[in-house]
């Protein structure tokens, strides 16, 4: 069982003995260290509770952890806007519309059912800086002065905010609804039974789109496969989008941020050329720097440099994209892993904007999904990781790798990269899970594998 406390906030295991997992005490440790920051930099005016918005994925833990989180908040003189069943984005969008002080997610994204989580967010609705997540750590384990009765908070339920995202995707100028309603088209959905199941065919039919084949979309949490996007997870979608002759399938994570597409014949359009498309219709429309960051795909390079456009890799991690992004005043950017962030809207992954875009530009160019896609740069990534000896110092083990392969000129801002002549190789700590990822791109599967293979023994030969 996991309990990891880091710059994405506090995420862990369900059950179990405290410290070592996400259990109530945990939970209402981890409310009371952030609410006690929000306290610190509250911007309402003496005597006004500062106000926090709170909303979950659907997991079966998350009632349970919102009740102590909103709890929580209350003891501490805090007001809570509670948006039930949400999305990553909308609560994203939630906090800026509100004029709140900040929010908090309850969701573990693309981990199994038994995980759950905290993120959280600053008074702009973006992820807290690395430095405020290390104060919020420090809180967390502090003794707290709590409110009188008389100014204890209050919450106050607005289901609402998903309507009102899906609005202002709708709103935006590069969002053809009229071209999306023209193509006619049959979209099947993978929602893995979360928000996604109340956002997405809700999206898709204010588009105009004409038939909506909705696969695991009721919102009860109980995960019907692993949630994280990956092709070994899509075979349903893939098998419906065939059998009704669907133009295409959309998968989401748990809490929407994530994205990816699956062919009118079932293949995989990649989850890494989510981004790719977007971006292409962007900047055919809105020129601008891109960024996206060192585990993503080369194409989107490639795709930013035919448009005469900068590229920028910045480290891993929301946060450090679209700090890239305000520093480069980059038009479009986002994740390999399906995450785009369109600034325009707002700044964060979001797969309801990617929907809207992506299917915009299909409307544009016509032709298949797969026609598409074979338009892009072809590369081949290959995914893996290495479960972390308790002995390790993970910081010293990586920065003796670079200091082994100092003659690739390895880039060190997040973990270890290596440009080499046949691809590229990016080893790393991950925020969330117990791990080094391990993540190689090559013009082959059996050559990116490769990559993966050889530079994970050579970090191991470091331990």
């Amino acid at each position: 069982m996991t309990f990891i406390r880091s710059i994405s906030g506090f995420r862990g295991t369900i059950g179990g003995a405290e410290l070592d997992n996400l259990t109530p005490p945990d939970i209402v440790r981890a409310a009371q260290g952030y609410g006690s920051w929000v306290l610190e930099g509250r911007k309402k005016p003496a005597g006004e509770r500062p106000v926090v918005i709170v909303g979950r994925d659907a997991r079966p833990s998350g009632d349970m952890v919102l009740r102590l989180v909103t709890g929580t908040l209350m003891g501490m003189g805090i007001d809570v806007i509670d948006l039930g069943l949400s999305t990553t984005p909308t609560v994203e969008m939630a906090v800026v519309g509100e004029g709140a002080d900040g929010g908090i997610i309850l969701t573990a994204s693309h981990n199994p059912v038994e995980w759950n989580a905290l993120k959280l967010l600053d008074a702009d609705g973006a992820f807290i800086s690395a430095e405020a997540g290390a104060e919020v750590i420090r809180r967390s384990n502090l003794a707290h002065e709590f409110a009188p009765v008389q100014a204890l908070g209050q919450v106050t339920s607005h289901e609402g905010w998903i309507d009102a995202h899906i609005q202002a995707v709708l709103d935006l100028p590069l969002v053809d609804r009229a071209a999306v309603a023209a193509a006619g088209f049959k979209v099947a959905v993978d929602a893995v039974h979360s928000t996604g199941g109340i956002a997405v065919p809700r999206l898709l039919k204010a588009l105009g789109v004409d038939e909506v084949i909705e696969l695991y979309c009721e919102p009860h949490g109980r995960f019907p496969h692993n949630p994280e996007p990956r092709p070994e997870h899509l075979t349903a979608l893939s098998e419906s989008v065939v059998e009704h002759g669907c133009q295409l399938g959309i998968t989401v994570d748990p809490d929407v941020d994530r994205l990816a597409f699956v062919c009118e014949d079932g293949s995989m359009f990649g989850e890494e050329y989510t981004l790719v498309a977007v971006a292409d219709y962007i900047l055919k429309h809105t020129p601008g720097p891109v960024v996206s960051n060192l585990s993503s795909t080369r194409a989107l390079r490639d795709v930013a440099q035919a448009h005469g456009q900068v590229y920028t890799a910045s480290a891993v991690g929301e946060v450090n994209v679209v700090k890239a992004m305000t520093e480069t005043q980059a038009i479009i950017g986002g994740e390999g892993n399906g995450g785009v962030i369109y600034p325009t809207l707002h700044a964060g992954r979001d797969a309801l904007v990617g929907i809207a875009l992506f299917l915009s530009h299909l409307a544009h160019v016509g032709g298949t999904v797969s026609a598409l896609r074979s338009g892009y740069p072809h590369y081949e990534m290959v995914k893996a990781k290495i479960d972390l000896d308790p002995s390790w110092n993970v910081d010293q083990l990586l920065a003796d790798f670079a200091h082994e392969m100092r003659e690739h000129g390895p880039s060190t801002i997040d973990g270890v990269k290596l440009d080499l002549p046949e691809g590229w190789v990016h080893l790393r700590k991950s925020n969330t899970e117990p791990i080094v990822r391990v993540y190689a791109e090559a013009s082959t599967p059996e050559a990116a594998a490769q990559l993966v293979e050889t530079y994970r023994e050579r970090l191991l030969a470091c331990a």
